[in-house]
C-alpha cells in the first residue's frame, strides 16, 4: 500500500469519506448559555476542521441526567437540536461529514450539576474521581443506584438523542460507550454489582447497549451508527480491569458484528497495562479478528503511525483529538509534513474564543 493510505477516500456505511482520518469527539465546554445550547462559534469551530474524513462531536448529554460536566452542549432539547443545526449545516457547506456522539456520564457526575441531587450509576459505587462543576474539577460522590424504570428511561433518552441528532443533520451517531462513563459502568464488575438482569453475567453487564441499539431501529439506520469502546480502561476514570473485562470487550464487539454498525472506535489504553493481568496492551490488534466491519482507532497517533496501523490491518481510519484542536488544517498539515501548532491546555475547558476557533491555519 502507498504512503498515500490515510488520505484515500473511504466507504463509511452511506457516507463517502475524503480521507480515513477522524477528529475525535472531545469537550470542549463552550456551550455557556442557558440551555447548553451550540451556537454560531460552535458551527464555526467544527466547519474549521471540516477537512477530516469524519468528525465525532463533543460527547453531548442525552437528558439532564446525563450531565456530568459543565457548558457542554445537549441535545435533549428543542433549542439544543436547533443550535446543533447550525453546526451540521455548516460542516457539510465544507463538504464534510459529522456525527453526533451521544452521552451520558453516570457516576462520574456531581450533585451540584443535578440540582442537588445524587448522579446515576449502576450501582452506588463511588469511582473516587473527578467531575468538572462551576467550582471547577470536585470529587465525585456515591450515585444512586439505577432503578430497572432509570434504565428504561436512560435507553429512551438515547432514542431520542439519536431521533434529534437526525432532525439537526448529522450523518450518524456514536454510542459513548467507554473511558469510564455509564455505559461502561454496566460493563465492569468494578462499577457493577447488580444481581439482576443488568449485573452479573457477562450478557448481563452489556446488555443496556444492545437495548439501546435495538431501541435505534426504525429510528435510524444501523450504518450510521458507532460505538466507542474502551477495553483496557485501568486505573483512570473510576475503572479497573478484571478477569471478566477483555471477555466482556470480545462478546460486546462480537455481537456488534450482526448490527451492521458504521463503525466501532476502539481506544488503546489510556495508562500503561504491561505488567497489569488480565489486560490487552495492543487494543487494535487484539480485537480486529473479532470484528467484521470498520473500525477506528484512537490515542496518540501522529501521521506515520496512523499509517502502519491501517497498512498492518489493524484499522480502517485513525482518529486524532488533540491535534485536531490546535489545527483546524490537520489534514493538510500531514500532507505536506508542515509543522503542527502547539495546543494550549489552559483553554481546553474555558468558555471563550482563544483556544477554540484562533488557532492559524498554514495559509495564515
Amino acid at each position: 500500500m502507498s504512503k498515500s493510505i490515510l488520505f484515500q477516500p473511504y466507504t463509511l456505511g452511506s457516507s463517502t469519506l475524503k480521507n480515513r482520518m477522524v477528529m475525535a469527539p472531545m469537550t470542549r465546554s463552550r456551550s455557556n448559555n442557558e440551555g447548553n445550547v451550540p451556537t454560531t462559534l460552535t458551527a464555526e469551530y467544527y466547519a474549521q476542521r471540516a477537512t477530516a474524513g469524519l468528525i465525532v462531536s463533543e460527547g453531548t448529554f442525552v437528558s439532564t441526567k446525563a450531565v456530568g460536566f459543565i457548558n457542554v452542549p445537549g441535545i435533549y432539547s428543542a433549542a439544543q437540536t436547533e443550535g446543533w443545526k447550525l453546526v451540521t449545516k455548516a460542516v457539510h457547506e465544507k463538504e464534510g461529514t459529522i456525527f453526533a456522539q451521544l452521552w451520558h456520564t453516570g457516576r462520574l457526575s456531581h450533585p451540584d450539576l443535578h440540582n442537588g441531587e445524587l448522579p446515576h450509576a449502576p450501582s452506588a459505587l463511588n469511582p473516587f474521581a473527578k467531575a468538572y462543576t462551576n467550582d471547577g474539577f470536585v470529587d465525585t460522590v456515591v450515585p444512586k443506584e439505577m432503578t430497572i424504570e432509570d434504565i428504561k428511561q436512560t435507553v429512551l433518552d438515547f432514542k431520542n438523542g439519536a431521533k434529534n441528532a437526525i432532525a439537526a443533520g448529522f450523518d450518524g451517531v456514536e454510542l459513548h460507550a467507554a473511558n469510564g462513563y455509564l455505559l461502561q459502568q454496566f460493563f465492569n464488575d468494578y462499577s457493577n454489582h447488580r444481581s439482576d438482569e443488568y449485573g452479573g453475567s457477562i450478557e448481563n453487564k452489556s446488555r443496556i447497549l444492545f437495548d439501546i441499539l435495538d431501541a435505534l431501529e426504525g429510528v435510524i439506520d444501523y450504518n450510521k451508527v458507532g460505538v466507542r469502546l474502551n477495553p483496557s480502561l485501568h486505573n483512570a476514570q473510576g475503572m479497573m480491569l478484571d478477569e471478566q473485562t477483555i471477555p466482556t470487550y470480545e462478546y460486546i464487539i462480537n455481537k456488534l458484528n450482526d448490527y451492521g454498525l458504521a463503525y466501532i472506535h476502539l481506544t488503546e489504553p489510556f495508562t500503561d497495562v504491561s505488567e497489569v493481568p488480565f489486560a490487552v496492551t495492543e487494543v487494535a490488534k487484539h480485537f480486529r479478528p473479532f470484528y467484521k466491519g470498520t473500525l477506528i482507532i484512537n490515542k496518540s497517533f501522529n501521521k506515520e503511525t496512523g499509517i502502519k496501523v491501517i497498512e498492518d490491518g489493524y484499522a480502517d481510519l485513525v482518529s486524532y483529538g488533540v491535534p485536531f484542536i490546535a489545527n483546524p488544517d490537520l489534514v493538510a498539515r500531514f500532507k505536506t509534513d508542515a509543522p503542527l501548532n502547539t495546543p494550549d491546555q489552559t483553554t481546553f475547558y474555558t468558555d471563550t474564543v482563544k483556544g477554540y476557533t484562533d488557532y492559524p491555519a498554514m495559509a495564515e
